[in-house]
């Protein structure tokens, strides 16, 4: 069975772990080998920060008690009025088995229960399988792209979903 639940002070170590590999399945091809075990390392160890600075809210999606799945939002600093999903991460061992879907549904009612009616995220053009994902989960492409450096001086393109909450 899935939960859905809000972060405490002590799961940064678990959010890291989700994030490093989840991003170096997915995103660790795009980048020189160097950068991106740089890259991962780094994902592993900022957590800890992030739920402490208190920023943005961080929910965690836990499969019969193993924690999979990791999101975090907030109002947008671009985009007045809506949520930004700043980060959707499920570690790749739940890839296809549900709790992407169980921690979007969830993260969508709190985004809802925090007072927004539109959500927005960020997404690497060149990631057929996070793009297909968010369009089941119901987000439309805004037709809006940027670039993106995740600090190698190589911008990747980024597209721009959106939905309702």
């Amino acid at each position: 069975m899935f939960e859905v639940r809000s972060v405490g002070p002590y799961d940064g170590d678990v959010l890291g772990e989700i994030h490093a590999a989840a991003w170096e399945a997915a995103y660790a091809p795009f980048f020189a080998p160097e950068f991106a075990a740089r890259a991962v390392r780094s994902r592993r160890t900022r957590w800890h920060e992030r739920i402490a600075q208190g920023t943005a809210t961080i929910l965690l999606a836990e499969l019969d008690g193993r924690p999979l799945a990791l999101s975090a939002f907030s109002p947008s600093s671009t985009r007045p009025g809506l949520a930004e999903i700043h980060t959707f991460y499920s570690h790749p061992d739940s890839w296809g088995g549900g709790v992407a879907a169980a921690l979007m549904a969830g993260t969508l009612s709190r985004v809802r229960d925090d007072g927004f009616a539109r959500v927005h995220l960020w997404t690497l053009r060149d990631t057929p399988r996070s793009r297909r994902f968010y369009s089941k989960c119901g987000f439309t492409e805004c037709g809006t792209s940027r670039a993106f450096d995740f600090g190698d001086g190589n911008p990747l393109d980024q597209v721009e979903y959106e939905r309702a909450c």
